[in-house]
């Protein structure tokens, strides 16, 4: 239901290694706060996301008649981007610095107009040059086609690995750096599983068969390479079995609701001869952490068949690769963690999990386990800000974490139980990444006024330098510095970002829009949005509220809207429009209001509650508590906010925006992925109906094949594999916004 984040690059990534959501496993919240990548303006703004959205598909109908504006370049002011401008922006991510602190691999994803697909770029520091590593047969067009991505160095830099989907199966290649091509690894397993030679298989085998059962190929979830080079851990779903795919054809295919036995599973490969070694750590395994030393590791697994639907499901398991049907279960760390790292000296493992005050699920703290005493130690109880944006780095003094402190992100060097934040000339720093000798720092850096840059420097704390890599914008446009805004409410603190376009520093009060972000665990910092500006190139002011509920601000403020959604943090909103409207050239007359995930929920709350807005936007929005928590892929999350609705039905009715639908009168756009799993389409249906049938304007846009967060990256301008999706919808929210505006 509520998830979204924050404002992120294209992904994040572990240190150490590629970082994956693993097939089967199950997702956290929408955008999980640690490893969130988009902004999340009406979101995602988020992953990304966070870690935030809106999205659309349909011609708006006023007073009974079709409304259709031709949303052209002229429209939109000199400086700023057009709606087809958002389709050529491309994305970076997963910065790697080489063994020898020479070059960095990055990953660069196409424009949404040249397919979204990722490739490796090489970047060499000295010279300060770019080149493309990795292209795409064209000859290759899988459905799934991602192009090339999760890169890593081997560790002595005489190549790089990476996982592309060729053909049949997603593979792992390895690149030489002294020329060559890509290839891949012939991984194949014994099949675990194989439901077709159950005894009561239909249709019944007339002459069952015993033979052999063959090695399978297998698609790759993820992988991380062991600092020696030994070993390459990997991950990889149980394959499909010549048997259970004739059961397909044939139709056999019922379904049997969380009793699949096909799981996700840990491999271990030994890169110079290829043998692939199964290892008995228990599905589903996440991701996992060596140890500097190479000889061992800890790999997260999440259970089967959506465990965590009842309680935290994750397990830590220490495995040594000299014995790998033997991995030992690490009980003292509790069942809610994310990930880690070891220590340098390998007597502690660094790990995330839920925070020891009462907060929303995913809300973490950083942990230590010390091996000798198996005492795990709280590192960041009682921190001010948030954890997230990646998992921890050890380094040799201590641990380094991404944090976020109100709109900005930074890095926080925990040191035992005393800690420091890290100050750098950017307000946004994201996916800090090191190699093994820890001979320079590379990572993604932001601000309103900077697009995603690559940044270097030799040592943390020294003048950084920005790396010459692809543009991740197609030209130099406007940039507008967002302006903090701070204001009180019912004994809080607040603050928001203000976006004021050209028109109002010429003393001009211009129509405002106001952007939601997900979550609730989510929040706006100080990035750049493309979104933000092809919205300021028409003439609107943005702002971006952090309500109660957003991260960024601590544990007692994260956790204040619990029991309350569509209360406290509905006030907080207002008043800060409020707040945006007495000091600033604002006019009042004009104002919208938008959000994508959580924000689509405010949305439909704001919809019920005020009619000071011209137009409502609403993307992927959960509407009713109850239907929600039936349908959606993942319910631990919400019901931290309000508990079992069947057992607190007024409490779920309450925090509905269905329930305040009868008060509805504003113009509403409903944008909604058909393919929703995180918020499902069944949500936007039905408060498209009770609006209908309200008799307040409402329009419905449903975008085929969509997911959650791949709509959102879409449209707000992030490099998506659907050519058309994100600019309709951009189309449709301008011309929703300027029909509203000129009644």
């Amino acid at each position: 239901m509520l998830r979204g984040l924050i404002g992120m690059p294209p992904k994040a990534k572990q240190s150490g290694g590629p970082y994956a959501q693993a097939a089967g496993e199950e997702p956290r919240s929408c955008f999980s706060l640690m490893e969130n990548p988009l902004r999340f303006p009406p979101a995602v703004a988020y992953d990304a996301a966070m870690r935030n959205l809106t999205c659309c598909p349909a011609l708006c109908a006023l007073a009974g008649a079709c409304f259709l504006v031709t949303v052209s370049a002229r429209a939109q002011k000199p400086g700023f981007p057009s709606n087809e401008d958002l389709r050529l922006v491309r994305s970076l991510s997963g910065p790697q610095l080489s063994p020898n602190g020479k070059d960095v691999l990055l990953e660069v994803a196409d424009s949404t107009a040249k397919g979204g697909k990722e490739h490796l770029w090489l970047i060499n520091i000295q010279q300060n040059t770019a080149r493309q590593l990795t292209f795409t047969p064209v000859k290759d067009s899988s459905a799934d086609l991602r192009g090339e991505y999760d890169a890593s160095w081997m560790p002595d830099g005489g190549s790089v690995l990476f996982l592309a989907h060729r053909g049949k199966h997603t593979q792992l290649f390895r690149l030489p750096m002294d020329g060559g091509e890509g290839r891949p690894y012939d991984l194949k397993v014994l099949p675990r599983v194989d439901e077709s030679k159950a005894p009561d298989v239909i249709p019944p085998v007339k002459n069952p068969t015993t033979e052999k059962a063959a090695p399978l190929e297998i698609d790759v979830a993820y992988y991380s390479v062991s600092p020696n080079g030994k070993f390459i851990a990997i991950t990889a779903r149980d394959p499909e079995t010549p048997g259970e795919r004739e059961e397909l054809e044939e139709k056999a295919d019922a379904v049997w609701v969380d009793h699949n036995p096909h799981g996700t599973r840990l491999y271990l490969l030994n890169p110079a001869d290829g043998k692939l070694t199964p290892t008995g750590v228990p599905p589903n395994v996440r991701r996992v952490a060596w140890s500097k030393q190479g000889n061992r590791l800890v790999a997260i697994a999440s259970g089967m068949n959506h465990l965590a639907e009842l309680h935290p499901a994750n397990s830590a398991w220490l495995l040594d690769v000299s014995h790998p049907a033997h991995p030992e279960k690490l009980k003292e760390i509790p069942a809610t963690v994310e990930g880690g790292t070891w220590s340098e000296d390998g007597r502690a493992f660094y790990f995330l999990a839920q925070s020891v005050a009462d907060t929303p699920p995913g809300y973490d703290d950083l942990y230590a386990l010390h091996f000798s005493g198996a005492k795990v130690a709280d590192l960041t109880g009682g921190f001010s800000g948030s954890l997230g944006y990646g998992l921890p780095i050890a380094t040799r003094t201590g641990v380094l974490q991404t944090v976020q402190i109100g709109t900005s992100v930074t890095m926080l060097e925990a040191l035992g139980r005393t800690h420091r934040v890290l100050h750098f000339p950017m307000t946004v720093v994201r996916q800090l990444e090191t190699n093994a000798k820890q001979t320079g720092w590379v990572w993604l850096g932001t601000g309103s006024t900077t697009p995603t840059t690559l940044y270097y420097d030799a040592r943390l704390g020294d003048q950084p330098i920005a790396l010459h890599a692809p543009s991740v914008i197609p030209a130099a446009w406007t940039p507008v510095k967002a302006k903090i805004v701070h204001w009180t409410n019912e004994g809080f603190r607040l603050e928001g970002l203000l976006y004021l376009p050209p028109q109002a520093n010429a003393g001009h009060k211009v129509p405002l829009i106001v952007d939601v972000h997900g979550g609730p665990t989510g929040a706006w910092v100080d990035d750049y949005s493309q979104f933000n500006e092809f919205l300021l190139g028409h003439g609107w002011a943005v702002f971006e509220p952090n309500p109660r509920g957003s991260t960024g601000y601590g544990a007692k403020f994260v956790a204040a809207n619990h029991n309350d959604l569509g209360g406290g943090d509905y006030r907080d909103i207002m008043t800060g429009v409020d707040a945006v409207v007495a000091h600033d050239p604002i006019d009042s007359t004009r104002m919208a209001l938008m959000g994508y995930s959580y924000g689509g929920e405010m949305a439909g709350f704001v919809e019920g509650k005020t009619a000071r807005f011209k137009a409502i936007i609403a993307g992927a929005p959960v509407i009713d508590q109850e239907s929600e928590y039936g349908t959606e892929s993942g319910s631990w999350y919400d019901r931290w906010f309000y508990g079992l609705p069947w057992e607190h039905a007024a409490a779920a009715w309450r925090q509905s925006p269905l329930a305040w639908a009868a008060h509805a009168k504003t113009p509403m756009l409903l944008l909604q992925g058909e393919a929703d799993t995180t918020d499902p389409l069944g949500q936007s249906e039905e408060m498209y109906r009770a609006l209908r049938q309200m008799g307040v304007l409402v329009d419905l846009i449903e975008y085929p094949r969509e997911n959650h967060v791949p709509l959102a990256e879409g449209i707000f301008g992030m490099p998506s594999p659907e050519p058309w999706h994100g600019f309709d919808a951009r189309q449709r929210i301008v011309q929703f916004i300027n029909a509203a505006f000129a009644k």
